[in-house]
């Protein structure tokens, strides 16, 4: 079947969409055990970047499993297949000219390079949201641990499989040691630094 597909070029091309948004599509990819803080950091990046007045996306681990992948389970392999997926939808907000913020765990580091490959390393920044696992136990924000502790869920990430942190993430945030607001910043000065947003 791949062999009748031929790739179709727009004649408007990412280059054009950037410049009428005013400027440099990316993907900021927030990874980290689940209640590190992802989605309250997300979802703050997205405030501060529209703000700004930014054209933003904000893709969520629980949104995407509730539609585009619900027919993955949380298997080695599916968890592969739902990042891939995430990396070519983010790869296609990209060239529609969007800033993308994503919040998946993204536990096994050969998914995030995999990311990092489709989506283009110019435009893929590597957030780690940073907590103790104890820490995310004792926020247990939907009551996942608890149910991972007792058995109920199998393959929980940090209970009964692995998170690999990332070793050198473009941004390291502890939620642990600063607010929201603090962690924001420090996004918005990387990006100022870079000349990115």
């Amino acid at each position: 079947m791949g062999n009748n597909l031929v790739f179709q070029v727009s004649s408007v091309s990412s280059d054009t969409r950037a410049k009428i948004k005013g400027q440099k599509p990316l993907v900021l990819w927030l990874t980290g055990l689940s209640g590190a803080g992802k989605t309250t950091v997300a979802n703050a990046i997205e405030v501060a970047l529209v703000e700004r007045g930014h054209h933003t996306f904000l893709i969520d681990g629980d949104n995407v499993r509730l539609g585009l992948c619900r027919d993955l389970a949380f298997s080695d392999a599916d968890r592969e297949e739902n990042i891939r997926r995430v990396a070519e939808v983010s790869r296609l907000f990209v060239d529609a000219g969007l800033i993308v913020i994503t919040s998946f765990i993204s536990p096994f580091e050969r998914d995030r390079t995999l990311a990092r490959d489709v989506i283009g390393a110019d435009a893929f920044i590597e957030i780690f949201i940073d907590a103790p696992l104890s820490e995310c136990e004792r926020r247990d924000p939907k009551g996942l641990y608890v149910k991972a502790r007792k058995g109920l869920i199998k393959k929980f990430t940090g209970i009964d499989s692995v998170y690999e942190a990332p070793r050198a993430p473009d941004i390291h945030l502890n939620t642990l040691e600063h607010d929201v607001s603090t962690l924001v910043s420090r996004v918005l000065a990387y990006l100022d630094e870079r000349e990115l947003a």
